[in-house]
C-alpha cells in the first residue's frame, strides 16, 4: 500500500465532529490537524487509514468515495470516540460536494429545489400576485451564513482555524437544506480556500478568497431583500436540470483537463452545434490530476459513442434524444443515442463562424459571463476565439506569459491555464514563446484584468496540421514552423489607462483584511493621504469607501468601566463587502475598455469618473 489522499468528507460530518468536541479539545484541534497531515496514510478498498502513532490507527470509511456519516470515521485511541483525532481527520480531508438529490440527476426537468415527495411546482403567479420572497427558514439560514462569513473577516486567515471553518460548514449544510445552494456553495469555496491558505498551497491566491467571501456575504445579504426572479437567481441551483433538445449535429472543438481544489479531476470536451451553440461532455470525479490524464483517453459517456474525449475534440457526433442543461452540459440518460460523425476543421463551417466575431464583442460577452458576482447563465460564454500573431514572452510579477497580437492590433497576454507540472500547459506556452511571428488560431478563457488577458486552452497546430489541446498534447521543437530560437522577450507594451489607477489603494485594503483580519486593518492609522489621492483621480466613491472601511476596522467602543466591547463585525463586513463589490465593478469596466482599441491600437481612455 502507498500513501494516498484522504477521501472527501461531507460538510455536515465535519461540522458535527467539531461541534461535539469539548472546549479544551477545540483549542487543540488546529495542532491536531497539522500533526495528522504529516502522518502516513494507506488505502485498503473503501477505507483510508492514518497512522496516528506507532500503536494507534484512524480509519475513514468512504463507500462511493465520500465519508458520508460521522460513524464512518473511527479511531483506536483510548479517548475515542470523544477524541480530537476524528474531528482533525475530517478537517484535514477535502470537503465533499453535497450528495445529489432527485433534482440533481441528469435528464430530470423538475427544479433542483424539489424532492421526491414534493408536490408539483406551482404555476407562475399572475401580474396581480405578490412576488415570491424568501421564507423565514431561508432568511435564518442566510443570517447564519452572513455571521460565519463575517467571523472569517474578523479573524483573518491566520485566525480562521478548524472551529471557524466548521461553523461555515454547518451554515452551508443548513443553507442547502433550506434550498439555498448558491450561498452554500460559496461557503464551501471559502472553506476550501482557507484550508489552502493555511496549508501554504502554492496555488492559493488571496484574490480568490476575496471573491469567494464577497460572493458568500453578498448572496447571504440578498436572500433577505430579493423577490421574484431575482430571488430565484440568488437561491441558485444545486444541479442544473436537463431539458429535451431533440436531435443535434455536434462538431468537436477541443478537450481541456479539469482539476479542482476539492481533489476532483477529469476532462471536459467542448463541441459546437450547427448553429454555433457551445455544449460540453464532461467526466469529473474524485481523483485529481492523475484521473484527468487518464479520463482524456476514455470513451465519452454519451449514447453508444466509442469516441474518447480527445477524439471527440476533433471529430463529430450525431445525437438523438439529446438533453442539455442551461449551462450547456449534455445529458447521458438512457434515451440518448449518439453515433460518431465527421468533424469540421476550425476553418470550416460551422466552427469558422466562432472566429468571425470581433475580439471586443467577444470580450464584452465573456466579461458578462465571468463577472465575479453576476447571476450565471449559459455555458461557454467566457471563451474567446481569436486569430493571433505570437510576439514572445513577457515577464510579470507572477512569472512569464506569452504576448500575442490579435485583430485591430490589440496586444493580448496568454497565460497558463493550470501550472500543474503533470499537465502540458506550461511547457507548451514556454515553447510557443520561442516562435515569434507564428500565426495561430486560438481558444482561450477570459481573465478579467486592466489589460487583455486569456488563459490559453487550445490552438491550431503551428505547422497547420490540425489542432492542439494545450493541457494534454505536448508540442515539440520539431512542431514549430522554423528552428526554435532562444526565448524571445517581447518589447515592453504600453499600459492600459487602468494600470496606474489609484483604485489599487482601496483594493489593497480589501485584500489585506483577508489574511490578517479586521484588527490588523484597524492599526493602519490615518488614510487621509490615500483618500485624497483617490479623489484627485475622480473616484470619490472609492475614497469614501476606503475611509469608512478603515474607520470601521479601528472602531472599538468601551463600557462604563473602560473595558472593550465586542467589535461590530456585521458593520465591518458590510463596509468590506461594499468596497469589494465596488472595486470588482470598476475593474470589469477597465477590462472592457482595454479590449476596445482606438485606431492607433491603444485602449480607449476610461473616463476619470468611473
Amino acid at each position: 500500500m502507498t500513501a494516498v489522499q484522504l477521501p472527501p468528507v461531507a460538510p455536515e460530518v465535519t461540522a458535527t465532529l467539531v461541534e461535539d468536541l469539548s472546549p479544551r479539545l477545540r483549542k487543540r484541534l488546529d495542532a491536531a490537524v497539522t500533526k495528522l497531515g504529516a502522518r502516513p496514510t494507506y488505502r485498503d478498498g473503501d477505507t483510508v487509514t492514518i497512522a496516528v502513532d506507532d500503536e494507534t490507527e484512524l480509519r475513514l470509511h468512504a463507500p462511493g468515495g465520500v465519508v458520508a456519516t460521522a460513524h464512518a470515521i473511527s479511531c483506536g485511541c483510548l479517548l475515542a470516540p470523544a477524541c480530537v483525532h476524528r474531528a482533525a481527520a475530517a478537517c484535514a480531508a477535502p470537503t465533499a460536494d453535497p450528495a445529489p438529490g432527485p433534482a440533481d440527476r441528469p435528464d430530470r426537468t423538475v427544479p433542483e429545489s424539489a424532492t421526491a415527495t414534493d408536490p408539483p411546482p406551482l404555476a407562475a403567479p399572475d401580474s396581480a400576485a405578490s412576488p415570491e420572497v424568501a421564507s423565514p427558514a431561508q432568511r435564518a439560514a442566510a443570517d447564519a451564513l452572513w455571521s460565519a462569513g463575517a467571523a472569517v473577516l474578523e479573524a483573518g486567515v491566520d485566525g480562521a482555524g478548524a472551529v471557524t471553518q466548521a461553523a461555515l460548514l454547518r451554515a452551508a449544510h443548513t443553507a442547502r437544506l433550506r434550498q439555498l445552494p448558491r450561498a452554500a456553495g460559496a461557503a464551501l469555496s471559502v472553506v476550501t480556500l482557507l484550508r489552502a491558505a493555511r496549508a501554504g498551497d502554492p496555488s492559493y491566491r488571496t484574490a480568490d478568497l476575496v471573491t469567494a467571501l464577497a460572493e458568500l456575504l453578498g448572496t447571504a445579504h440578498r436572500v433577505g431583500t430579493a423577490s421574484g426572479a431575482e430571488l430565484a437567481a440568488v437561491r441558485g441551483r444545486a444541479r442544473r436540470p436537463y431539458s429535451p433538445d431533440g436531435s443535434l449535429r455536434l462538431y468537436g472543438l477541443f478537450t481541456e483537463p479539469v482539476v479542482t481544489d476539492s481533489g476532483h479531476g477529469g476532462a471536459r470536451t467542448w463541441v459546437a452545434g450547427s448553429d454555433g451553440r457551445l455544449c460540453t461532455v464532461g467526466d469529473v470525479a474524485p481523483g485529481g490530476v492523475g484521473r484527468a490524464l487518464g479520463v482524456a483517453d476514455r470513451a465519452v459517456r454519451l449514447g453508444d459513442s466509442a469516441l474518447t474525449h480527445r477524439e471527440l475534440g476533433r471529430a463529430g457526433l450525431a445525437v438523438s434524444g439529446a438533453t442539455v442543461s442551461p449551462d450547456g452540459r449534455l445529458g447521458a440518460g438512457k434515451g440518448v443515442k449518439a453515433v460518431s460523425a465527421r468533424g469540421a476543421a476550425w476553418t470550416e463551417p460551422p466552427l469558422a463562424a466562432l472566429w468571425e466575431t470581433p475580439p471586443s464583442e467577444q470580450a464584452a460577452r465573456a466579461l458578462r459571463s465571468v463577472s465575479r458576482y453576476a447571476d450565471q447563465e449559459g455555458g461557454g460564454g467566457d471563451l474567446l476565439f481569436l486569430d493571433v500573431e505570437l510576439l514572445g514572452a513577457v515577464r510579470e510579477s507572477g512569472g512569464t506569459c506569452l504576448l500575442a497580437r490579435c485583430e485591430g492590433g490589440t496586444a493580448v497576454r496568454l497565460a497558463v491555464a493550470d501550472d500543474d507540472p503533470a499537465l502540458a500547459h506550461r511547457d507548451n506556452l514556454t515553447l510557443l514563446a520561442t516562435a515569434p511571428g507564428t500565426r495561430l488560431r486560438i481558444i482561450g478563457r477570459l481573465v478579467p484584468a486592466p489589460h487583455p488577458r486569456l488563459t490559453l486552452l487550445a490552438c491550431s497546430h503551428p505547422t497547420g496540421r490540425g489542432t492542439v489541446d494545450l493541457g494534454f498534447d505536448r508540442l515539440r521543437r520539431a512542431d514549430l514552423p522554423d528552428p526554435a530560437a532562444p526565448a524571445h522577450l517581447a518589447p515592453p507594451q504600453p499600459e492600459s489607462s487602468g494600470a496606474h489607477s489609484p483604485l489599487y489603494l482601496l483594493e489593497r485594503r480589501v485584500e489585506q483584511t483577508v489574511p490578517a483580519g479586521r484588527a490588523a486593518l484597524g492599526m493602519l492609522g490615518d488614510v487621509t493621504a490615500e483618500t485624497r489621492r483617490i479623489r484627485r483621480a475622480g473616484l470619490p466613491t472609492a475614497a469614501g469607501l476606503l475611509a469608512a472601511l478603515c474607520a470601521s476596522a479601528a472602531q472599538r467602543e468601551r463600557d462604563l468601566f473602560g473595558r472593550l466591547l465586542p467589535a461590530d463585525t456585521d458593520g465591518f463586513a458590510t463596509y468590506w463587502l461594499s468596497a469589494a463589490r465596488y472595486t470588482a465593478a470598476v475593474a470589469e469596466s477597465l477590462c472592457a475598455a482595454a479590449w476596445n482599441p482606438t485606431r492607433d491600437g491603444q485602449p480607449e481612455h476610461v473616463g476619470r469618473r468611473v
